[in-house]
């Protein structure tokens, strides 16, 4: 029987006469052994990677879209920012509070068993809260109806569960697998408010939160089906909670800093464009910086950083802190949107590594069958730091100034920097010498 030639034989080239001159060509593959694949395309040859990343992503979007299309509906509905505001900062609240206990039953039942039915009740209070708004209900029905929406689950929390699941104690994987799920998140809210804006704008106000909702149920539905992926429940764990692991407290102070420098930075952007008289063009400017931070995110998924994780934090977070002078420079030194809005594409370029080195540490930090909440606890940090962070340079940008307001995201990120360089802070070398997890 015939056996197939040896990638490694060559074969003898073809030798022909054309008038008076030999040509021989040489059927040969050029070049030398294939080259290796990157680290995302061997991310993703893990089986059902694929699948229950396409239904996370289809569940996330939504995240972006939720708040602005509730702005847009309330205050189209019944012509009042403020009721608005108030509106969606109850439902902030109750996602602070209801978050990590969702969280906690999903480690302890199973993502499938958990996500599906609290989809389910999130869905039913935003279809409520379209309902109220849309038949003239009592303005107290629109904070019970978004107060619901709280049960949604941590969808971003949850795939990287599985990916710890499925990488083990491959680190290099798991930082690959972190700087994506980390650019996904940038992608989601930078597409996010743009898709729902829109939606709203062009068809009807209340067709932003539809749409959210019938993307949140088919994505989740989508990743819960992908049950081979799905790291085991721990029904029953001797394990502490989360808070109370060693640096995960002034790890979370770190995010709640960081979410300080996004939420303030949101508010001070749209200012400053006002103040500038192009107020439209503040979502463009802030879809510049959560594309600089994707595309990091994306690069420093595909390196190699150098030295254990507990002493990248600190130099993540420090060059967090110097690139958002740059924005303040911009607008103190020339007051031109236009470099503003490049100084928040370099200065977003930061904000991904420090988000995905802290969200390893997190990993490690986190108890053994207690994941998804010490993730959530980390997003509820975020969302935190990021109602503090608006209020701050909502503030600074009313009675200082919109420029002035850029200095609140310094100095959130300073705050961080020293939370990391304290003694005991997430990355100290007291706190890795003390962490459960090597």
């Amino acid at each position: 029987m015939p056996q197939p030639p040896s990638p490694t034989s060559r074969k003898a080239p073809l030798l022909t006469v054309t008038g008076d001159s030999l040509v021989a060509a040489d059927f040969n593959p050029r070049g030398g052994p294939p080259r290796p694949p990157g680290p995302y395309r061997r991310l993703f040859r893990h089986p059902g990677a694929r699948a229950f990343t396409l239904g996370n992503l289809i569940a996330r979007l939504p995240m972006g879209m939720f708040s602005v299309s509730a702005v847009m509906m309330i205050a189209g509905g019944r012509g009042s920012y403020a009721l608005a505001g108030a509106v969606t900062a109850t439902g902030l609240a109750a996602t602070a509070v209801v978050a990590p206990w969702t969280a906690r039953l999903v480690d302890r039942y199973g993502q499938a068993r958990i996500a599906v039915p609290a989809t389910v009740i999130a869905v039913c209070g935003s279809l409520a809260l379209l309902l109220c708004v849309r038949h003239g209900a009592p303005d107290w029905t629109l904070f019970a109806a978004y107060a619901a929406t709280a049960t949604t689950p941590n969808t971003g929390g949850m795939s990287r569960a599985r990916w710890a699941h499925l990488l083990g104690e491959d680190s290099e994987a798991r930082h690959t697998a972190n700087s994506f799920e980390q650019a996904a998140d940038e992608l989601c809210f930078m597409l996010g408010p743009v898709l729902a804006a829109f939606l709203c704008g062009t068809f009807f106000p209340e067709a932003g939160t539809l749409v959210g909702t019938v993307l949140l149920l088919t994505g989740v539905l989508l990743f819960a089906a992908q049950r081979s992926t799905e790291p085991p429940a721990h029904r029953r764990t001797p394990a502490r909670s989360p808070l109370r692991a060693p640096g995960m407290p002034s790890l979370l102070a770190v995010c709640l800093a960081t979410g300080a420098v996004f939420g303030a930075m949101e508010v001070v952007t749209i200012a400053f464009a006002d103040a500038q008289g192009h107020r439209t063009a503040a979502g463009a400017v802030l879809a510049l910086q959560a594309a600089g931070s994707c595309a990091a995110g994306l690069l420093y998924g595909a390196v190699r950083p150098a030295g254990p994780v507990e002493s990248r934090l600190p130099w993540c977070v420090a060059a967090m802190a110097a690139l958002l002078t740059l924005p303040l420079l911009a607008a103190s030194l020339t007051g031109s949107l236009p470099l503003v809005a490049g100084a928040l594409l370099l200065a977003g370029m930061a904000t991904a590594p420090t988000m995905v080195t802290t969200m390893t540490l997190v990993q490690r930090r986190t108890p053994e069958g207690r994941l998804n909440e010490g993730m959530t606890l980390a997003v509820t940090g975020l969302l935190g730091g990021i109602a503090c962070g608006s209020a701050a340079g909502g503030w600074t940008a009313e009675h200082v100034s919109a420029t002035a307001g850029y200095g609140v995201p310094v100095a959130a990120a300073t705050a961080a920097l020293l939370i990391c360089c304290t003694l005991g802070g997430p990355g100290s070398a007291a706190a890795h010498r003390t962490a459960h997890r090597p």
